[in-house]
């Protein structure tokens, strides 16, 4: 999704990005075009250095994220004390997230109120095309307050209220055809300083699993978002150096294939 800089529209349009200039689609979100099979028209063309790129989807029916990576879980879970359970690695798991807080690139994130450990996380994300398919591959950052979320899910629900405020999706997303999920260096850095290095290719559940697990007894729609949950060392949690973000920051958030998604925290 891109607007031209001197409109900025919030929703902005479907475009395809061919080089240095982007096509606009004719349709007015990206669910309408996965809706319409995946293919439309082709409108005006802009150059790409006159538009600012939008969230992929900015109002997806639903967003849910999996942890599929199990240096992720097993970081986390020491850090408590525990060990990874015997369940994950028998189904792929998620949690709901809040389809009304999504951010594209360069949006500045509010920092949210009561939190003093403010979190990245580094992960990718399918959208639902049309079908039920994956229509293409995205950055997304599962902004986190660890303080929030360590109290809340003590009582045995959760993650809600630590995860409630923003997740960041974009720069583009980028189809099938071109990026097939599998692979990928995963790096974010705050400041310029990179903090955490992964690889895609260590998901323990993978896309079909993550899909038919999502699916099992309910609907996808196009405009769906399916969170790969955060790649090994993925965040400042798993590093325990209480290196937890300020206002000011900028991070960036890599995938190999994909590209960058900056965000500052307001």
């Amino acid at each position: 999704m891109f607007t031209p800089k001197e409109l900025a529209l919030e929703r902005g349009w479907p475009g395809r990005i061919e080089g240095d200039k982007v096509i606009q689609l004719a349709a007015q979100t990206l669910q309408s075009f996965f809706t319409g099979g995946g293919s439309a028209r082709e409108h005006a063309e802009y150059a790409l250095a006159d538009v600012d790129l939008r969230p992929p989807v900015l109002h997806p029916p639903a967003v849910r994220d999996f942890m599929a990576f199990e240096e992720h879980i097993a970081n986390a879970r020491r850090q408590r004390g525990s060990e990874v359970p015997q369940e994950w690695y028998e189904v792929p798991v998620f949690y709901f997230s809040n389809p009304t807080a999504i951010f594209g690139p360069d949006d500045a994130i509010p920092y949210p109120d009561g939190t003093q450990e403010l979190d990245y996380e580094l992960e990718c994300a399918a959208v639902i095309g049309a079908d039920g398919a994956i229509g293409g591959f995205t950055v997304l950052n599962d902004w986190s307050a660890r303080d929030v979320q360590r109290q809340e899910m003590r009582v045995g629900l959760g993650p809600a209220k630590g995860k409630d405020f923003a997740t960041s999706l974009g720069p583009v997303l980028v189809t099938p055809d071109e990026f097939d999920g599998s692979s990928g260096a995963m790096i974010a850095r705050v400041n310029g300083e990179e903090r955490s290095r992964g690889e895609l290719g260590a998901m323990y559940h993978h896309w079909d699993a993550l899909l038919a697990r999502a699916a099992q007894n309910t609907v996808l729609r196009p405009g769906d978002v399916i969170g790969s949950g955060t790649v090994g060392n993925g965040c400042i949690l798993e590093h325990g150096d209480g290196r937890w973000l300020q206002r000011g920051d900028v991070v960036e958030l890599e995938i190999e294939g994909i590209g960058v998604l900056r965000n500052a925290v307001a």
